[in-house]
């Protein structure tokens, strides 16, 4: 039977609200990702300043602070432009030395060129102090940096001045827009002479102009084709070097042997021929519009202590600095009268208030996890590479009583400076592979690091296949599966025994000291 009734009940649940969201989010941005962030939240929240460290936090003071336009306010934005101005205009002839009219003498005083009746200047502009892009702005900065040149800008500029027939232009342009970013034409000729209603003829003669451009070897549509181009332009693409292009495979494979009977070559001029390749640019188009390389920011620094031990602090430069101007918030909430201006004021003030809490709480985090992966991986820190502890991310969660994804978000996109180099936090979890012996188990990583040893320092007349790798490795208690090797060594870009030992002897072979 049906009927109402009062439960009393008691339950736990875990409610996503946005600061919560926010907090999350923190923790997994990189410090550039993070500075982007915290500009961004001081850009919308007037109660968040940013800290300097020389003066001080660069806070609004409660008395020259631009007041909020609210009801019942009667201070104006007008006002507060013109004393800026005013006190702008005297510091830039204190910092000169001079009047401003002895700095643009070609403008006139200001008094004499304003019409009488007129109202003072209330812009930079107006005062011929401009310097941004603006119709009266006679100097624009922005317009004397150099913007970087575009392969395809490159092409079009090389293409004008090499062909003047209008049609031939058009097909040179079509062709240009197919070339992708390493230089190669991508893209199939059919389409184009299709989709252009041009000959096969007209097409491959124009594509041959462009092929002719600056860098050397662009429009090819192979590897062998972009080689030859560059070849052709230093007066070395002769039938043998043709012979060797068309069986560029054999050299990938290191069948050198098969190459030299299909070059009919010695050993000696193969090692000549590879050098000549190699000197070669298989990539011509990257040479432009590269975006340059961002240098990595270490969030951590470790360094060695005299007792043994590791220092860990963080990196402070890249910790934003933030604070909430409590003075500017106290002005403004006593001048505010409408329920939205309160309530606008109130959720800036809790978001700013959140904010520094989450950065505060984001860096110790950082700190808990990076200490506890140093004390982990101790041997690694004094050792080396071989002494890297295998390890997880619910080791680290239950050291330091957090959640496993808690630390996941932590370990990415966070680097560690150590005197053994740069390494992202996530370089020091590896999986375990199990011991020969019954002993402690090894680090992948560590296993990898010994497989590159064991290949380099091997002769050219003994290469290691991977089931002598496994035996070597058994042998010094790692025990590990032929098909596991394989895989770690393929993801070291190592080739196989085979073409290691083709590469080696022929690298002994064209040696000086094979040829007294």
């Amino acid at each position: 039977m049906l009927s109402p009734r009062l439960q009393l009940r008691q339950s736990q649940a875990l409610v996503m609200t946005p600061q919560l969201m926010q907090a999350i989010k923190l923790l997994q941005l990189s410090n550039l990702d993070l500075a982007a962030y915290v500009e961004n939240e001081i850009e919308r929240n007037p109660l968040l300043d940013k800290a300097v460290e020389d003066d001080g936090p660069a806070e609004r003071s409660a008395d020259d602070a631009m007041p909020l336009t609210v009801s019942g306010g009667d201070a104006t934005a007008g006002d507060w432009l013109g004393e800026a101005l005013e006190v702008s205009r005297a510091g830039l002839e204190q910092g000169l030395g001079t009047e401003l009219e002895n700095v643009f003498p070609d403008d006139g005083p200001q008094e004499a060129a304003m019409p009488a009746g007129e109202a003072a200047p209330t812009s930079f502009a107006e005062w011929g102090l401009s310097s941004g892009g603006g119709a009266d702005s006679e100097y624009n900065l922005e317009g004397f940096v150099s913007a970087a040149v575009t392969l395809p800008d490159h092409l079009a500029q090389q293409l004008v001045l090499a062909i003047a027939d209008p049609v031939r232009r058009i097909i040179g342009q079509h062709l240009i827009d197919m070339i992708d970013e390493t230089g190669y034409l991508a893209g199939d000729i059919e389409a184009v002479i299709e989709q252009l209603g041009s000959t096969r003829a007209e097409v491959e003669a124009v594509l041959a102009i462009v092929q002719t451009f600056e860098p050397t070897g662009i429009g090819a549509r192979s590897l062998s084709e972009c080689l030859a181009i560059q070849l052709r332009e230093r007066d070395r693409l002769d039938p043998t070097m043709q012979a060797f292009l068309a069986n560029l495979h054999l050299l990938a494979a290191r069948d050198f042997a098969a190459l030299k009977r299909a070059c009919r070559i010695d050993d000696e001029d193969l090692a000549e021929m590879i050098k000549e390749i190699r000197a070669l640019d298989p990539k011509p188009g990257l040479a432009f519009g590269a975006s340059p390389a961002q240098p990595i920011v270490p969030d951590v620094f470790v360094r060695p202590l005299p007792d043994g031990t590791w220092h860990v602090e963080l990196n402070s430069d890249t910790l934003p600095r933030v604070l909430v101007n409590q003075a500017y918030y106290a002005k403004v909430s006593k001048s505010a009268r409408e329920v939205d201006a309160k309530s606008y004021l109130s959720e800036c003030m809790q978001t700013a208030t959140w904010l520094v809490k989450a950065l505060d709480q984001r860096a110790k985090t950082v700190m808990k996890v990076s200490s506890e992966i140093v004390r982990q991986q101790d041997g690694f820190f004094a050792h080396g590479v071989r002494h890297l502890r295998p390890l997880n991310l619910k080791t680290v969660a239950d050291a330091i009583a957090m959640h496993e994804s808690t630390v996941s978000r932590v370990t990415a996109n966070k680097y560690m400076a150590t005197p053994r180099g740069i390494f992202e936090l996530k370089y020091f979890f590896s999986a375990a592979i199990a011991s020969a012996d019954g002993g402690e188990s090894h680090s992948a990583e560590a296993v990898r690091h010994q497989i590159r040893q064991l290949i380099d320092a091997e002769a050219p007349r003994d290469v290691l296949s991977d089931d002598a790798i496994v035996e070597k490795l058994r042998a010094t208690g790692i025990d590990i599966a032929r098909r596991t090797v394989a895989k770690y060594r393929e993801a070291l870009r190592i080739p196989s025994s085979v073409q290691r030992r083709r590469e080696k002897l022929a690298q002994s072979a064209a040696s000086p000291a094979a040829h007294p």
